[in-house]
């Protein structure tokens, strides 16, 4: 619903006042000198409960106190969306009232030139169709700009219906909220809550916003029955029968629109209909025909029409357009607006008198609007006009203005919306008949649509999307748009988690593309040999490189060019380090082209060959300046750039630094693709795991689904969940997970998988912690399982070395570790117990590796359990010096689960002693410790074992226990112990 362009209503505020002084607080609207308790505030309500009218009064509390208030609204076009529709609003009204401060700022800041609402028509599209912007640019610009304005004076900026807010402006709206302005600049964005389905994706943003600091949420509740009254009495002074009162009170529901209109037709004398609709549209019946005919057609805009453009379809004369139009703003149907647009005073009422027009009406009117807009008679977007013609079957149009609508989208950084633009176009194509009739490349269309799906992070559906348009092609269709398809399918599978195999299509597409020297030819080599990269075939390879380049340069062709040479560069050389400068020259001519698929790629591929090699810090610079790139160009969800990210919170894992690895996997604010959320929701419970944060059980849920659709999700969050069940004592869920994750791998990529070394690890290390509590029985069954887990990795350990994979640090520290903690499993089970110099030398072992890796958090695990050992065989000083280092560590990240494993090597029998707990037969901590295992039916070894000391030191304890409890042998010593409360 608008924000009135004019001063507020004369009408009394009612049932509103708390809500309106909790919104002047808030954001400080009487504190011009204090800082304010909050930057923006999340207004949120039903349709109709009264929102704008809230922020109408708001807005005029501002204007008494020397405020700026400046609205932006966001319009349902449905599948036509339009990139920063309200910010565009916001810097024409801008525009109108500071000419000559916003043309000083656009000269600093060009690119806002783009939101200005002359570039966003076609007839402005067409002027700059080269000035592409950068999103990063952009946003930063809007923001300066709004510093800017509050230097004239205090600036509150009004969103209103951000439930209809498309991707940008709501990407837009979470760069505002974390970016603190300098100056009074306070926001205000009101959506409806009762369209926040399940899915919607500003439930998601809303919450995110909701966790900034500075951001408040205000739910506007409806109405109580006692200001519902008091609001008919001031909508109608004339008495109302009491029945008709009571009847509006009921029906309205608190809903102060639901309200106002159930007045307006008490009004007119006629009883209250039954459907709200229909109650919308009696008002409509005080209009004349020709104001009917005119707010129809004023329906088929939207939410609002400009004036030029309705005169244009209303079909009436100019005068008879005047006199309508004052009509229906004299009856508050329509509201009239200070830049020449016209808007319903009530969305819902826009919606119904839509809705209420016959189907051939309805088609006449949108085809009306096509005419206007296609002509040029009327200023009008792409995605308008494709909207209007889909509905007035005129196909030609629609296809050409979705794919016009979509260009536009993708100059501005709008993947999201770009890929719906396309994706309607090929809908509308469906049909081999229309396919036909309108003369569009199929192969150009369907790889533009892949690739902004895949520039958004859903390559998976770009594939779905691919693979449709493959099988629905004739076959006499053109071979070369057949080729198009096949190689950007090729593209999307090499970037998406699945088993199909990219030289498949690529392989297909050279037996369709002719053998000469063109852009498509160039391209499609180019793909080849990334395709043959990707399956490691090096010679292959570099043979279809080398042929791209070539033609890619005489070409003239930069974008595959420098493609080609992160190819080229990345493959293998008998010189680690000429991949590492081929790369870094990959990055130099990319950037320098400014092709920024290409910068992504190379940028993280020379991060992975510094992170394969534990080169952790220009591995982060790399990834760091990856992702950043692609935030700036507006894909901080495409292959590479988020990769990027991804990996650079992985790192901060490894390295120790989990405050920065929980910022960069914190999605506030943002909108990731669900794979790409549960990918950053598996860094936080990586790092919650191993502060044994058991709460971060409750995200589990919400990942499950998703575990077959990236191979990372599992072997990432599986190993993490192995630890919090076995912090939990719960063995069956630490084997299930580790049988859950193997099952999922096997789906997605084979059984035996690298990460497979490290599960078995994890999941071993896990068994070896719980089995000292077990029965004999529970250790043998435990026992087996281990062996089973152990083979796994084992073979998988093998298979690696059949195909002589390259084994790097990290690898190489997790085989370490799998070999130490199958040993210490066996120790502290009694199941065939390796020798104490054996199991010291394997984790002095795991230890160096790990060292040499850089793991921290896994160093100090490593310190921990050969600290263990070496305090159970008798090496007190250099176990005491590796406890304290571990703990050092532990401390530094919170990682509780270490901590209590260290307290475990000192025994909880000293803090039982303490509180008395064995004082009646005098036995020192230590010995009411090892009473108490005995009590169980533990052995000597056994005992010392889990205690971290000698077989020979349990036993003097032993026989000082039956001394002082007077005990013939340990049955009658558990017996008195048991009898006297002792355990």
């Amino acid at each position: 619903m608008p924000l009135p362009e004019s001063p507020g209503d004369a009408r009394t505020l009612i049932g509103r006042q708390g809500e309106l002084d909790e919104l002047v607080s808030l954001l400080g609207v009487r504190m011009p000198d204090a800082a304010p308790p909050c930057r923006a505030v999340l207004l949120a309500g039903d349709a109709g409960v009264g929102k704008t009218r809230l922020l109408t009064e708001l807005r005029d509390v501002a204007f008494t106190q020397g405020w700026q208030v400046v609205a932006g609204h966001c319009l349902d076009f449905g599948d036509s969306a339009l990139p920063y529709l309200p910010f565009s609003e916001v810097m024409g009204r801008l525009t109108t009232d500071f000419p000559e401060l916003i043309e000083t700022i656009t000269d600093e800041r060009p690119v806002l030139r783009a939101l200005q609402p002359g570039r966003r028509t076609m007839q402005g599209a067409e002027q700059d169709a080269s000035a592409a912007v950068g999103r990063a640019d952009l946003f930063d610009a809007v923001l300066a700009l709004f510093e800017a304005m509050a230097k004239v004076a205090p600036l509150l900026l009004v969103i209103e219906d951000v439930h209809w807010a498309d991707t940008s402006t709501r990407d837009l709206l979470s760069f505002l909220f974390s970016r603190p302005c300098d100056g009074r600049v306070a926001i205000i964005a009101s959506y409806r809550s009762d369209d926040m389905h399940r899915r919607h994706p500003l439930r998601r943003a809303t919450a995110e916003w909701s966790r900034i600091p500075g951001i408040a949420r205000m739910q506007l509740e409806p109405l109580p029955p006692r200001a519902v009254r008091s609001l008919v009495k001031q909508l109608h002074p004339e008495p109302l029968r009491e029945s008709a009162v009571a009847g509006i009170v009921a029906r309205a529901e608190g809903n102060a629109f639901f309200v106002e209109e159930l007045v307006g037709a008490a009004w007119m004398s006629r009883g209250v209909p039954d459907d709200l609709a229909e109650l919308l549209l009696v008002r409509l019946d005080r209009l004349s025909e020709t104001a009917q005919q005119v707010v129809r057609a004023a329906s088929v805009s939207g939410r609002r029409v400009s004036h030029g453009l309705l005169a244009e379809v209303a079909g009436v004369g100019e005068g008879e357009l005047d006199q309508a139009l004052r009509e229906a703003v004299e009856l508050n149907v329509l509201v009239p607006t200070s830049n020449d647009f016209y808007r319903f005073r009530h969305a819902l009422l826009a919606e119904a008198v839509y809705d209420d027009l016959l189907p051939g009406e309805r088609v006449r009117l949108h085809a009306a609007y096509v005419d206007a807009l296609a002509s040029g008679r009327a200023n009008g977007t792409a995605a308008e006009l494709a909207r209007h013609a889909r509905v007035a079957r005129d196909l030609v149009t629609a296809v050409d203005a979705s794919i016009r609508a979509g260009d536009e989208a993708m100059a501005v950084g709008g993947p999201d919306e770009a890929a719906d633009h396309y994706q309607t176009a090929l809908e509308l194509l469906s049909d081999p008949g229309a396919r036909a009739e309108v003369p569009v490349d199929i192969g150009l269309l369907g790889s533009r649509a892949a690739n902004a799906l895949v520039a958004s992070g859903r390559a998976m559906r770009a594939i779905s999307v691919l693979r449709e348009l493959l099988d629905g092609l004739a076959d006499d269709w053109p071979v070369e748009q057949r080729g198009r398809l096949l190689i950007a399918m090729a593209n999307a599978v090499m970037v998406d988690e699945n088993r199909l195999d990219p030289l498949e299509f690529t392989n297909a597409a050279l037996e369709l593309v002719p053998d000469q020297p063109t852009p498509l030819r160039a391209l499609l080599l180019s793909v080849h040999a990334r395709a043959h990269a990707f399956h490691d075939n090096v010679e292959q390879a570099r043979e279809y490189g080398a042929e791209a380049l070539t033609l890619a340069e005489t070409q003239d062709l930069p974008r595959i060019a420098t493609d080609v040479l992160t190819t080229l560069a990345s493959l293998g050389a008998r010189d680690p380090e000429d991949v590492r400068s081929g790369l870094e020259e990959a990055v130099r001519r990319a950037t320098e082209a400014g092709v920024h698929n290409a910068e992504l790629r190379s940028r993280y591929l020379l991060g992975r060959w510094h992170q394969d090699r534990a080169r952790f810090g220009p591995a982060v610079e790399s990834f760091a300046k990856s992702a950043a790139r692609a935030a700036e160009v507006g894909q901080p969800w495409a292959p590479f750039g988020f990769d990027s990210r991804l990996l650079q919170a992985q790192i901060a894992t490894i390295t120790g630094d989990f405050d920065e690895a929980l910022r960069l996997a914190d999605v506030s604010g943002q909108a990731p693709p669900a794979v790409a959320e549960t990918l950053l929701a598996g860094i936080t419970i990586t790092v919650r795991a191993a502060q044994g944060d058991q709460s971060v059980m409750a995200v589990v849920p919400q990942v499950r689904p998703h575990w077959h659709k990236e191979g990372l999700i599992p072997i990432t969050i599986g190993p993490a969940l192995i630890e919090l069940y076995a912090d939990a004592g719960d063995l069956d869920e630490v084997l299930a997970e580790h049988d859950r994750v193997v099952e999922a791998m096997t789906v997605m990529w084979r059984e035996f998988f690298h990460a497979r070394v490290r599960l078995g690890a994890v999941t071993i290390g896990a068994l070896a912690s719980l089995v000292g509590t077990m029965s004999t029985a529970e250790r043998d069954r435990v026992a087996a399982e281990a062996a089973r887990v152990l083979e796994g990795a084992r073979r998988t350990l093998a298979l690696q070395a059949e195909e002589a994979t390259h084994w790097g640090p990290e690898g190489m520290a997790w085989a370490a570790r799998l070999s130490a903690e199958h040993l210490r499993f066996r120790w502290l089970a009694g199941v065939d117990s390796p020798e104490e110099p054996a199991l010291i030398e394997a984790w002095r072992n795991a230890l160096g590796r790990f060292e040499d890796y850089g793991h921290v958090w896994e160093i100090a695990r490593s310190q921990a359990r050969l600290a263990a050992v070496l305090h159970a065989t008798g090496e007190q000083g250099e176990a005491r010096v590796l406890a304290d280092q571990a703990r050092e560590t532990a401390q530094r990240l919170g990682a509780e689960p270490l901590l209590s494993e260290l307290r475990r090597m000192g025994g909880a029998g000293a803090r039982r002693a303490a509180s008395g707990g064995t004082a009646g037969h005098a036995l020192t901590a230590r010995e009411a410790e090892i009473l108490s295992l005995v009590a169980d039916g533990r052995s000597n070894g056994e005992i010392g074992k889990q205690l971290f000391i000698s077989t020979k030191t349990v036993s003097v304890h032993v026989s000082n226990i039956l001394a002082k409890l007077g005990a013939s042998g340990r049955t009658e010593a558990a017996a008195i112990a048991r009898r006297t409360g002792l355990v």
